[in-house]
């Protein structure tokens, strides 16, 4: 078995480390703007109103056009979807020649120059891997908000409380110590889904494994190197979460 070969790793040691920090960033950014997507979406997929015409203007307008975006995005692999966000949806809105923005005068051509050149696989890779993690995050709170018992709510509007206090007062705090396991998983598989970025020219770790491995026409060591790395990332990432949930657990007992 050959021995392992550290020079690549010291020759490349910037670029993992520049790597790792990217995937950080990709990954908090996502995971925020995921988790306000998807609240925003959960709450959509639970819109209702008793009767009259506001009843079927949220089950057809807002609930089925919530389910059918769910059911795209849970559907179709994030590899795919990170493609149609780089090559079909960038090109539209932000292609220096004929863009959308450009074209409405929102933003200028030597912006739209920039944001293609230089941040296009950034902004591609966290818009898709937001608007997937939204789908899965929007169904972790419609089933968060579902589990608390309807008396709280009706309780809470029945002492004056408009639906947006109760809901942000009474029903969020609760639910959301139920949903941070799965939120927490959902992160976890958002730091490794960042990965497939590179595929896109994302300088993240799997972009610096690959570049370091064709460099030395060796891949051994690159990516058992950022395998390492992402375990202690997700590891650190699960510790983090379970100290949450001790933390809301206290609270709990102490309420």
């Amino acid at each position: 078995m050959m021995g392992f070969n550290w020079a690549i790793i010291q020759d490349y040691l910037p670029l993992f480390i520049d790597g790792a920090l990217m995937t950080l960033k990709c990954t908090v950014i996502c995971v925020i703007l995921g988790i306000l997507w998807g609240l925003l979406l959960g709450l959509g997929r639970i819109a209702s109103a008793p009767h009259g015409l506001p009843k079927y203007l949220l089950y057809f307008g807002v609930q089925w056009p919530v389910r059918i975006y769910v059911s795209a995005f849970r559907g179709t692999p994030l590899f795919v979807q990170i493609m149609v966000v780089y090559f079909v949806l960038m090109p539209y809105l932000v292609s220096p020649k004929d863009g959308i923005l450009v074209t409405s005068n929102i933003i200028s051509v030597e912006t739209a120059r920039i944001m293609r050149s230089q941040y296009g696989a950034f902004i591609a890779s966290v818009v898709a891997i937001t608007l997937n993690s939204g789908a899965y995050v929007s169904e972790i709170f419609r089933a968060g908000i579902q589990s608390i018992d309807k008396g709280q709510m009706e309780a809470a509007r029945s002492l004056g409380m408009p639906y947006g206090k109760t809901m942000r007062k009474v029903i969020l705090p609760q639910a959301f110590r139920r949903m941070l396991p799965p939120l927490g998983n959902n992160a976890i598989a958002i730091l490794k889904d960042s990965s497939l970025g590179a595929a896109i020219g994302l300088a993240d770790l799997a972009f610096a494994a690959r570049t370091a491995g064709a460099a030395y026409a060796s891949y051994d060591e690159p990516y058992l190197v950022i395998s390492v790395i992402y375990w202690c990332m997700t590891f650190i990432l699960t510790m983090i979460v379970q100290q949450m949930e001790k933390r809301l657990g206290k609270s709990d007992s102490h309420s």
